[in-house]
């Protein structure tokens, strides 16, 4: 059972297609191409677009965003290690 599962994986994997599955595919990648790549200011103007809409979502503080805020320790002095206590005893 193992091995006929291995082999499925192996034939998913490996992308085997027949010589009409080519042409399919070859005609879909020329179509595609053809079709955004035809006007480079297109284009252009579709990644400026998705850049900005990119940095809208993601760079603002959003309320969304700190949820699950981190409980920091608050400093005491400016001495390295003032007020740290492990296993009950303090570090100096």
């Amino acid at each position: 059972m193992a091995d006929q599962l291995l082999k499925q994986a192996q034939d998913l994997f490996e992308g085997q297609i027949d010589f009409q599955g080519q042409k399919l595919t070859q005609l879909f990648s020329t179509i595609i191409l053809a079709v955004t790549g035809q006007n480079i200011w297109t284009t252009l103007w579709i990644g400026l677009g998705g850049t900005a809409l990119t940095f809208l979502v993601v760079v603002p503080p959003y309320p969304i965003y700190n949820e699950n805020p981190e409980n920091w320790l608050r400093p005491n002095s400016g001495i390295a290690g003032a007020g740290i206590e492990v296993d009950g005893k303090k570090i100096s």
